[in-house]
């Protein structure tokens, strides 16, 4: 199985555990480290994750996922808060981040630069629009490799 499928396939299984826990399922990766396969869950609140949420959701979530076996080989389970410059991927993210400063990173070049820092105005299933101090850039989705909101001091 992909790792792309594996991981569907873990965040379908636990979203309803995690939800009704009151946390939001932000992303899962199954990841080889090293010797080590790290199953990482990033889970989200509103009033923001503690070591103890994170606690909670993995003793929730670790006999549904022994019980599924849907990982063959032996991994270890991570649950965490996706920090502050979690990646925004799904519409929802960026609803939240409307009107706030964000990261865009492309993976070919636009006028030049693969970094583009602006403020989020409007997001559509095609594009990204950005204000930056020189104006507006509008950004193919499918042109994006990453975006998270941009940390000021």
């Amino acid at each position: 199985m992909s790792k792309q499928k594996m991981e569907e396939k873990v965040s379908s299984l636990l979203l309803p555990v995690i939800e009704e826990l009151g946390f939001e399922l932000v992303d899962v990766e199954f990841v080889k480290e090293g010797a080590n396969r790290y199953l990482r869950l990033f889970i989200d609140h509103p009033e923001g994750v503690d070591l103890q949420d994170c606690e909670t959701v993995s003793r929730a979530v670790e006999p549904l996922l022994d019980e599924k076996d849907l990982i063959r080989e032996s991994y270890i389970l991570e649950v965490s808060s996706p920090g502050l410059t979690r990646p925004l991927k799904r519409d929802i993210d960026f609803q939240r981040c409307l009107g706030q400063k964000v990261v865009v990173k492309t993976y070919a070049p636009l006028d030049g630069r693969k970094t583009v820092e602006g403020v989020l105005e409007y997001f559509d299933q095609d594009n990204l629009v950005l204000q930056e101090d020189k104006g507006k850039v509008v950004i193919p989705r499918i042109n994006v490799s990453l975006v998270h909101r941009a940390i000021e001091f």
